[in-house]
Protein backbone atom coordinates (compact mmCIF):
# COMPACT_ATOMS: atom_id res chain seq x y z
CA UNK A 1 0.00 0.00 0.00
CA UNK A 2 1.01 3.04 -0.70
CA UNK A 3 0.43 6.34 1.81
CA UNK A 4 1.05 9.96 0.24
CA UNK A 5 1.08 13.30 3.03
CA UNK A 6 2.83 11.36 5.64
CA UNK A 7 6.32 12.81 5.35
CA UNK A 8 7.56 15.60 3.39
CA UNK A 9 11.45 16.11 1.88
CA UNK A 10 11.63 20.02 2.62
CA UNK A 11 8.24 20.49 2.24
CA UNK A 12 7.71 18.65 -0.52
CA UNK A 13 4.86 15.98 0.48
CA UNK A 14 6.35 11.97 -0.07
CA UNK A 15 5.05 8.66 -0.87
CA UNK A 16 5.95 5.67 1.79
CA UNK A 17 5.51 2.39 0.58
CA UNK A 18 4.36 -0.37 2.76
CA UNK A 19 1.70 -1.03 5.54
CA UNK A 20 2.50 1.50 8.60
CA UNK A 21 3.55 -0.07 11.85
CA UNK A 22 1.91 0.99 15.04
CA UNK A 23 2.64 0.28 18.73
CA UNK A 24 1.68 -2.96 19.48
CA UNK A 25 2.55 -4.47 16.21
CA UNK A 26 4.80 -7.44 15.99
CA UNK A 27 8.36 -6.86 14.47
CA UNK A 28 7.99 -8.26 11.21
CA UNK A 29 10.77 -11.03 9.85
CA UNK A 30 13.39 -8.88 8.35
CA UNK A 31 17.34 -9.13 7.00
CA UNK A 32 20.11 -6.51 7.26
CA UNK A 33 23.51 -6.46 5.74
CA UNK A 34 26.69 -4.96 8.23
CA UNK A 35 30.23 -5.13 7.32
CA UNK A 36 32.61 -6.71 9.92
CA UNK A 37 35.35 -8.32 8.43
CA UNK A 38 32.74 -9.85 5.90
CA UNK A 39 29.14 -9.32 5.40
CA UNK A 40 26.83 -10.38 7.81
CA UNK A 41 23.17 -10.06 8.67
CA UNK A 42 20.96 -8.99 11.40
CA UNK A 43 17.55 -10.62 11.70
CA UNK A 44 14.51 -10.20 13.79
CA UNK A 45 15.87 -13.17 15.63
CA UNK A 46 18.90 -11.31 16.34
CA UNK A 47 17.49 -8.41 18.07
CA UNK A 48 14.99 -10.90 20.71
CA UNK A 49 15.51 -11.02 23.87
CA UNK A 50 16.75 -7.51 25.24
CA UNK A 51 15.31 -4.42 25.00
CA UNK A 52 15.60 -2.44 21.16
CA UNK A 53 16.15 0.83 19.55
CA UNK A 54 16.10 1.48 15.46
CA UNK A 55 16.99 4.39 14.25
CA UNK A 56 16.21 4.58 11.07
CA UNK A 57 18.07 7.36 8.55
CA UNK A 58 17.62 7.93 4.81
CA UNK A 59 21.73 8.33 4.76
CA UNK A 60 24.84 8.75 7.03
CA UNK A 61 26.40 10.62 4.16
CA UNK A 62 23.71 13.37 5.40
CA UNK A 63 24.18 16.01 8.60
CA UNK A 64 20.94 15.51 9.94
CA UNK A 65 21.55 11.59 9.99
CA UNK A 66 25.07 12.29 11.30
CA UNK A 67 23.15 13.90 13.79
CA UNK A 68 21.07 11.37 15.04
CA UNK A 69 23.16 8.63 14.92
CA UNK A 70 25.72 10.20 17.10
CA UNK A 71 22.84 11.63 19.26
CA UNK A 72 21.71 7.81 19.96
CA UNK A 73 25.20 6.88 20.27
CA UNK A 74 26.14 9.23 23.15
CA UNK A 75 22.98 9.15 25.00
CA UNK A 76 22.64 5.22 24.85
CA UNK A 77 26.17 4.57 25.78
CA UNK A 78 25.39 4.18 29.33
CA UNK A 79 23.22 1.51 28.81
CA UNK A 80 25.39 -1.15 27.76
CA UNK A 81 24.31 -4.21 26.26
CA UNK A 82 21.18 -4.21 27.80
CA UNK A 83 19.99 -3.29 24.74
CA UNK A 84 20.50 -3.64 20.93
CA UNK A 85 20.69 -0.48 19.34
CA UNK A 86 20.92 -0.70 15.46
CA UNK A 87 21.16 2.65 13.16
CA UNK A 88 19.04 1.15 9.82
CA UNK A 89 19.55 2.60 6.32
CA UNK A 90 19.82 2.05 2.57
CA UNK A 91 23.41 3.17 2.78
CA UNK A 92 26.23 0.54 2.14
CA UNK A 93 27.56 -1.64 4.64
CA UNK A 94 30.94 -0.61 4.00
CA UNK A 95 30.19 3.00 3.88
CA UNK A 96 28.36 2.65 7.47
CA UNK A 97 31.45 1.05 8.82
CA UNK A 98 33.99 3.66 7.66
CA UNK A 99 31.34 6.09 9.25
CA UNK A 100 31.42 4.08 12.12
CA UNK A 101 34.72 3.96 12.53
CA UNK A 102 35.59 7.85 11.72
CA UNK A 103 33.46 8.93 14.29
CA UNK A 104 33.74 6.35 16.92
CA UNK A 105 30.41 5.19 16.75
CA UNK A 106 30.44 2.02 19.58
CA UNK A 107 27.15 2.05 21.25
CA UNK A 108 25.01 1.69 18.23
CA UNK A 109 25.39 -1.49 15.05
CA UNK A 110 24.71 -0.45 11.66
CA UNK A 111 21.87 -2.43 9.48
CA UNK A 112 21.89 -1.52 5.89
CA UNK A 113 18.76 -1.99 3.90
CA UNK A 114 20.41 -1.91 0.66
CA UNK A 115 19.75 -5.06 -0.99
CA UNK A 116 15.89 -5.89 -0.79
CA UNK A 117 14.47 -2.99 0.21
CA UNK A 118 12.48 -5.89 2.67
CA UNK A 119 13.14 -3.82 5.74
CA UNK A 120 11.70 -0.04 4.17
CA UNK A 121 8.73 -2.05 2.85
CA UNK A 122 7.80 -4.39 5.26
CA UNK A 123 8.21 -1.41 7.92
CA UNK A 124 6.38 1.35 5.78
CA UNK A 125 9.41 3.30 5.34
CA UNK A 126 10.42 3.24 1.89
CA UNK A 127 9.67 6.70 0.01
CA UNK A 128 8.92 5.77 -2.84
CA UNK A 129 10.33 9.23 -5.11
CA UNK A 130 13.82 9.06 -3.60
CA UNK A 131 14.16 4.83 -3.14
CA UNK A 132 15.36 5.80 0.74
CA UNK A 133 14.45 5.59 4.13
CA UNK A 134 12.49 7.85 5.68
CA UNK A 135 13.43 9.04 9.38
CA UNK A 136 11.82 7.07 12.18
CA UNK A 137 12.76 5.74 15.77
CA UNK A 138 10.91 2.64 17.11
CA UNK A 139 11.50 0.96 20.24
CA UNK A 140 11.21 -2.99 20.57
CA UNK A 141 10.28 -4.99 23.86
CA UNK A 142 12.28 -8.11 24.52
CA UNK A 143 9.63 -10.37 22.84
CA UNK A 144 9.90 -8.68 19.50
CA UNK A 145 7.01 -5.65 19.96
CA UNK A 146 6.82 -2.35 19.19
CA UNK A 147 6.24 0.06 21.95
CA UNK A 148 7.19 2.80 20.46
CA UNK A 149 6.86 4.34 17.05
CA UNK A 150 7.77 7.87 15.25
CA UNK A 151 7.72 8.48 11.44
CA UNK A 152 8.62 12.00 11.27
CA UNK A 153 6.89 14.14 9.36
CA UNK A 154 9.95 16.26 7.65
CA UNK A 155 12.84 14.06 6.83
CA UNK A 156 14.97 16.69 6.99
CA UNK A 157 14.19 17.61 11.08
CA UNK A 158 15.79 15.35 13.46
CA UNK A 159 13.80 12.22 16.05
CA UNK A 160 11.93 13.39 19.32
CA UNK A 161 15.06 11.90 21.02
CA UNK A 162 14.03 11.96 24.57
CA UNK A 163 10.55 10.06 24.04
CA UNK A 164 12.17 7.75 22.19
CA UNK A 165 14.91 7.13 24.56
CA UNK A 166 12.45 7.40 27.92
CA UNK A 167 10.38 4.52 26.12
CA UNK A 168 13.25 2.16 25.64
CA UNK A 169 14.71 3.37 29.48
CA UNK A 170 10.92 2.08 30.48
CA UNK A 171 11.62 -1.78 29.31
CA UNK A 172 14.64 -2.31 31.42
Amino acid sequence: MARTGIVTFKGAPMTLLGDELAVGSPLPEFTLHYFEGGLKTITKSDLLGKPTILSVVPSLDTGVCQIQTKKFNTELSALGDSIHAVTVSRDLPFAMNRFCGAEEIKNMRVGSDYQTGEFGNKFGLTIDELKLLARAVLVIDAKGNIVYAETVPEVASEPNYQAAISALKSLL
